[in-house]
């Protein structure tokens, strides 16, 4: 009776922690979609929710981010800066490599008036998104990399604010703006890539007879 009692209360945390799980997930989605259609205060209750319960929660495959990064871009939108400015440091402390927190800890610094760690943390965000972007086009070319930035319409506009930056003329309201456009791009190109590639599957299973999604 006690072996049976246990697997009972094991079989039940199982059961409770992957609904838990399934339900960060759908929360943060949610909030992920109200950010990108400009529901900003929607999105924020969203992810506090999901960092207050998991702050290591990450999303996406080839191009990662943490639910931290989200809150402080989101944090960033709504304009909270010195709140953003601290989540977005938090997001990097668990992973260097969140380009897109680092993205917006650069634009919040430059808007916080503190430019000369602003342009850096933008500049070096911009290079690993533009090699990002390289590697993943390049490297898996005959598959998913060929749905990422087909017409290198990030890239180039990557490549225009980094020449900008080089010149020591920036101008700063623009690069700021390209800063938020490229940081919204980046995400809905990752749905984009994700969508071409499904419907690409579907035609390919369909005898490529089908153009239709």
């Amino acid at each position: 009776m006690k072996v049976h009692a246990v697997l009972i209360a094991l079989l039940s945390a199982v059961v409770l922690s992957g609904c838990a799980s399934l339900q960060t997930g759908s929360d943060f989605q949610t909030g992920r979609n109200a950010l990108l259609t400009g529901k900003s205060e929607v999105a924020l209750a969203y992810f506090e929710s999901v960092a207050a319960k998991n702050p290591k929660y990450f999303y996406g495959t080839a191009y990662r981010q943490g639910v931290l990064g989200f809150l402080g871009r989101t944090q960033y939108t709504v304009g909270q800066l010195p709140q953003a400015q601290k989540t977005l440091e938090r997001a990097l402390a668990l992973d260097q490599d969140d380009d897109s927190a680092r993205l917006y800890l650069g634009l919040a610094l430059a808007r916080s008036n503190d430019r000369q760690r602003g342009i850096s943390e933008i500049a070096t965000s911009m290079k690993s998104i533009h090699e990002f972007l390289e590697w993943v086009t390049q490297a898996h070319r005959f598959s998913f990399g060929q749905f990422w930035d087909p017409t290198r319409n990030i890239r180039s506009a990557i490549e225009t604010d980094l020449a900008m930056i080089r010149s020591n003329e920036i101008d700063w309201p623009r690069l700021i703006a390209d800063g938020e456009w490229l940081g919204k791009e980046i995400d809905e190109e990752s749905d984009r890539a994700r969508y071409d590639e499904v419907r690409e599957r579907r035609r390919q299973n369909d005898g490529g007879s089908s153009s239709q999604p």
